[in-house]
């Protein structure tokens, strides 16, 4: 056992798995969940200690949840660890106009109450999400995770895909899901290139508390510079994703908090009463990513890894989890049916599942920022008869409902809220 050659193959050993998974965010969780729980053994590995990944300490991160997506985590064993961190949205006004100025006379207005279901979605912060995710994790035997790691090479080999850590240790699978974001490292040691542009504009995201109850009710107020989402979370509070053009957002988020909260309250209005901030406030440069090809030789992109777009219909960890929810039932089904979880056939049903959905939804993302984020006085007409028009009819305000809790399409099992 002195043979430092034998004390370096064993330091580089792995158990095998059946799935690899990069990035440890939400996406990648939700999905080893999904597997391990239709009987795969997976291994997930992030790069971030995981010390960092559970503290819990409130950094005014927040994401919309449409209940789509809440089936999903009900039925991945997540739900119930957040339920009482949630908050219900009832309701969305979309407003137009100028900072201070106050919005357009037309509007849109969406009330739960026009569908069966229940709420539209829920509004989750992100400390509670991921740190749910981490304990249900812990408790799954066939999950492996490894924290604190970088993957330096992935290599195809004749049965699987092998990672090399920086560690120098490696780990083995049937197949590799990239769940690392727009930046992927997944999709470029793949060699998948990606297709896309930035939209100059940068999005200030913070909390707020608030004197007057929000009543459940998230708002998005158009203006030139790009929209302000004012989104409901639990107790006097709801979270802000603001967007402006990037040397803009770049002086607002440098300064003190007493005139950060001066500029944002003209355009947040006094409906809500005084305003404060609450935790920490962060900027992110807003552009459209899509990879050219969600899969590769025995490798599938999920989440942002896939597809970035902008939050102005709040759909990014939506449209994630979507993938998950198709990825996991084409394996399932494709390993129940004993084939090669990791061949290309399988793979391109994935693909085919998702691909349309999502240039659907990004082209339909990038058309309402083109379309609402400037003040041509004719586009800003008719986009407000457009709104008078869309909240006057009862049957396009249902189908505007529908959509929002993600309730339309061709949606996966666990979406449904159904085991596969």
């Amino acid at each position: 056992m002195d043979n430092p050659e034998w004390a370096r193959i064993l330091h580089s050993m792995e158990q095998n798995s059946d799935i690899l998974i990069i990035g440890g965010g939400l996406n990648g969780p939700a999905l080893a969940l999904a597997m391990a729980q239709t009987g795969h053994s997976v291994t997930v590995i992030d790069a971030l200690a995981e010390k960092v990944r559970k503290n819990a300490a409130f950094d005014g991160r927040a994401y919309a949840l449409a209940l789509a997506s809440q089936r999903l985590l009900d039925a991945i064993g997540v739900w119930d660890r957040v339920a009482d961190h949630a908050q219900p949205m009832l309701e969305i006004k979309v407003t137009d106009g100028h900072a201070g100025a106050g919005p357009s006379p037309f509007f849109m207005h969406f009330d739960h109450a026009e569908i069966e279901e229940g709420p539209m979605g829920y509004m989750v912060e992100d400390r509670h999400l991921r740190r749910a995710f981490m304990d249900v994790m812990a408790e799954e035997k066939r999950i492996t995770q490894i924290n604190g790691k970088t993957v330096i090479a992935q290599d195809v080999t004749a049965n699987g895909v092998m990672l090399t850590l920086n560690d120098g240790k490696t780990v083995t699978g049937s197949l590799l899901v990239g769940c690392d974001g727009r930046r992927s490292g997944t999709a470029t040691r793949a060699g998948i290139k990606r297709t896309g542009w930035d939209y100059g504009q940068t999005a200030l995201v913070c909390a707020i508390e608030h004197d007057l109850p929000h009543h459940g009710i998230a708002h998005q107020f158009f203006m030139p510079p790009g929209p302000l989402a004012i989104l409901p979370l639990t107790g006097n509070r709801s979270s802000i994703v603001w967007s402006e053009r990037t040397e803009t957002a770049k002086h607002i988020n440098s300064l003190p908090e007493a005139d950060y909260l001066q500029a944002l309250r003209p355009r947040f209005g006094d409906f809500l009463g005084e305003i404060r901030l609450q935790g920490d406030r962060f900027t992110y440069p807003l552009n459209l990513t899509i990879a050219n090809s969600f899969i590769g030789e025995r490798m599938a992109l999920v989440g942002d890894a896939a597809h970035g777009m902008h939050p102005i219909a709040g759909q990014g960890l939506n449209a994630g989890l979507r993938d998950v929810g198709a990825l996991a039932e084409v394996l399932t089904l494709a390993g129940r049916r004993g084939e090669d979880i990791g061949s290309v056939l399988v793979l391109e049903c994935y693909q085919e599942w998702r691909r349309f959905d999502t240039a659907s939804l990004a082209m339909a993302t990038d058309a309402f920022n083109k379309l609402f984020s400037n003040d041509n006085p004719l586009l800003r007409i008719g986009r407000d008869i457009g709104m008078g028009i869309v909240g006057s009819m009862p049957g396009l305000r249902r189908g505007f409902v529908r959509e929002a809790a993600g309730l339309t399409g061709d949606l996966p099992k666990l979406l449904q809220g159904r085991p596969i």
